[in-house]
């Protein structure tokens, strides 16, 4: 059928979009620890701190995103979101302290928004019979955005010890460029029918392009209705387990996006430590698109996740994974490499460290990320399709909350400290996620309960 055809295309240029705004983001937040650090030698805490803001802010302004969303639509509110994501990047350019943080405030509600539309739209365009493949599709483009910039770093930082200031203001305008590209695209997203079983044509419309949000006095009435429903769904028990799962992909989230990069670099027995950020950083794109694409794509054929107890043994490989990760991140990195500064460290861990079991954590990394987020999303966008601005905005919300304070803590915890809090987390995320769809009501409605 020709509209579904249009939801496949869209869903094709969402991923694209995220790809590009994300390779921007994504590339930031992996070497800004070390960038600041050269910049200023006297700081080492300029990188967490944004991002704990960024993530704490995000936190927050995941409150009223739904009402945002309901207000102007999913496609302009990501337009929105990748214009902020852009002027971020701007800012390091030249960094001044004002603008610096003052964007970190900025972005952080802007990605509360950007989310919480991506998570509507791509609902829109699915339904149960291709969510889990959507999900795949999305997923593993939004992670190539962990290839394109980390090959630049990876390329260019070859060979250096401190990162000088055309180094940055060559990396970060081309960051801007591209993430701007990214949001450009967005607006070639296509308005399309709706399924028999969804919104009406008419809702769907208001949807996705509320032209006048400002004096619609439904707009005003779909936006308080979100925020009724955000605070409804999110007090539901269902909801509540898979918050625990939510929790976890915040902590380890950053971990693999600002912490284990600052730690590579910082290990100074590697060879070219610096490029080796961006050689981990393609690693952990290549584990999140090969997970994106077994529990995505090829699952709907093989019908691997098509039921709640094959999502939980998806989950339990994603334990799995993790723990060897941080096993082996435990016995290969000093205790010192997330806290040594511009300096980094010359001490050594349980054993010598190694390049190859660095990388190997790199990808059990950003594959066991795709176990636990491919699944979230496909029970979030499955059983409350009719509640999908609110429920990925709950998503968003529990994830960037623990991830603003992971961030936090990781400017002062050594290594082992902030893996035991991850091993611990990933055990209890799991197994609550696996309650959750053991025992989860069988309407998809956020009224029902366990």
């Amino acid at each position: 059928m020709e509209s579904d055809r249009k939801r496949l295309l869209n869903v094709l240029v969402l991923g694209l979009s995220f790809m590009l705004v994300f390779t921007a983001f994504q590339t930031c937040g992996n070497v800004e620890e070390t960038v600041l650090s050269s910049l200023n030698e006297t700081s080492n805490e300029s990188g967490y701190l944004s991002l704990s803001i960024i993530y704490g802010v995000f936190s927050i302004s995941n409150i009223f995103a739904p009402s945002v969303v309901a207000l102007v639509g999913p496609k302009l509110s990501m337009i929105f979101g990748g214009v902020v994501y852009s002027i971020y990047m701007a800012t390091f350019i030249e960094p001044m302290t004002w603008s610096f943080y003052t964007a970190s405030v900025a972005i952080g509600v802007a990605a509360a928004v950007l989310w919480t539309a991506q998570g509507t739209c791509l609902t829109l365009n699915s339904d149960s019979t291709t969510m889990a493949r959507n999900t795949g599709i999305f997923w593993a483009l939004l992670q190539c955005s962990l290839l394109f910039g980390n090959l630049y770093v990876y390329i260019s930082w070859r060979g250096k010890t401190r990162i000088t200031d055309s180094d940055r203001r060559v990396l970060f305008t081309v960051l801007a460029v591209i993430s701007l590209a990214g949001t450009l695209l967005l607006l070639t997203i296509q308005q399309i029918p709706s399924f028999t079983s969804g919104p009406s044509s008419e809702e769907q419309s208001s949807l996705m392009n509320n032209p006048e949000p400002s004096t619609s006095t439904g707009g005003l009435a779909q936006a308080k209705q979100a925020l009724r429903n955000s605070v409804k769904l999110f007090f539901t028990r269902h909801m509540f387990f898979l918050s625990a799962c939510m929790a976890y992909t915040g902590l380890e989230l950053t971990f693999f996006s600002g912490v284990y990069g600052t730690c590579l670099g910082a290990t100074n027995y590697f060879e070219n430590a610096k490029s080796l950020i961006g050689l981990s950083g393609m690693l952990v794109g290549v584990g999140e698109i090969t997970g994106g694409g077994l529990f995505g794509v090829v699952s709907q054929r093989l019908r691997l996740v098509r039921t709640r107890p094959n999502r939980g043994a998806v989950v339990i490989l994603g334990l799995v994974t993790h723990a060897v990760a941080f096993f082996l991140a435990f016995l290969n990195l000093p205790s010192d490499a997330p806290i040594s500064g511009g300096s980094g460290t010359n001490k050594l861990s349980y054993i010598q460290p190694s390049v190859q079991v660095a990388l190997l954590c790199s990808f059990l990394l950003g594959f066991g990320d795709s176990c636990y987020n491919t699944q979230l999303y496909s029970v979030l966008g499955s059983r409350y399709a009719k509640d999908s601005a609110p429920a990925f905005a709950i998503f968003k919300f529990v994830q960037s909350i623990t991830a603003a304070i992971a961030f936090y803590y990781s400017n002062y915890l050594l290594l082992q400290w902030q893996l035991l809090i991850l091993i611990l987390s990933a055990v209890i995320g799991s197994l609550s996620f696996i309650i959750a769809e053991t025992f989860a009501p069988t309407s998809s409605s956020y009224n029902s309960q366990f």
